[in-house]
């Protein structure tokens, strides 16, 4: 038996939201399940619950994303959550940004497959993108790093008054009261946790969510971002 067998018919939560982007999103767990697996992008213990704890627990992440906004999914790895939510909502632009080859290879082809023209797959690490293109105003990350460290690689990606919205478990509270001190040095005004996903999935999905003032970041990323967009239109003219 394949690993593409193994994986259980689409729950009805899944009809619903996913809508008129629901055959998409069994194709997206195929490819998971199957090809995921083999290229070592998610284990195959995942695979019996794929729908619930990965697919479904991402695409609720819609429900706090405001409208026609740019998104930038940190560590995207095999497409979570930046993957179900293109499916869920065309309105926004979605850059997947994941330092591995053979992740940015998987994602691309997904991507391409599934007609998701509102997706760009980037390769490369948060801080090396830093000033190669346009801040955002949404970055979204999942089980990539602790509170501190996440938001030292994506606020920085953040436009003015952007935010976070990070998928976090059950030790949410604590990552923000350890992480306190460093957000504020990062240029963040506010810091939430919310439940999201009700109807949809249970448990339901938490999300941290970041927010920014005027200087995501900090004076010393304001400076490293505009040093690194210096650099990029110098190369540029170098080209020409």
């Amino acid at each position: 038996m394949t690993e593409a067998a193994e994986l259980p018919p689409a729950p009805e939560q899944a009809r619903e939201v996913f809508g008129e982007r629901f055959t998409d999103a069994v194709r997206y767990a195929e490819l998971l399940a199957d090809a995921g697996v083999r290229r070592g992008l998610i284990g195959p213990r995942e695979v019996p619950r794929l729908w619930e704890r990965h697919l479904l627990n991402c695409a609720v992440l819609s429900e706090v994303v405001p409208e026609g906004v740019t998104v930038c999914d940190v560590g995207s790895g095999a497409g979570l959550p930046g993957i179900p939510l293109a499916l869920v909502r065309p309105d926004l632009k979605i850059t997947l940004l994941e330092p591995l080859l053979r992740r940015t290879n998987f994602l691309t082809e997904v991507v391409e497959l599934l007609g998701l023209d509102h997706v760009t797959v980037m390769r490369g690490r948060a801080e090396e993108v830093l000033g190669k293109f346009q801040p955002v105003h949404v970055v979204t990350a999942r089980a990539v790093a602790p509170l501190d460290r996440l938001a030292t690689w994506g606020v920085p990606l953040l436009r003015p008054y952007g935010e976070m919205l990070l998928l976090k478990g059950d030790t949410a509270e604590e990552e923000v009261k350890a992480a306190k001190a460093a957000l504020a040095k990062l240029g963040a005004v506010k810091t939430s946790v919310l439940q999201v996903g009700e109807g949809v999935v249970e448990p339901l999905s938490t999300v941290v969510r970041v927010e920014v003032g005027e200087s995501p970041g900090g004076v010393r990323f304001a400076a490293k971002r505009a040093k690194a967009a210096r650099a990029t239109r110098a190369s540029r003219g170098r080209r020409r």
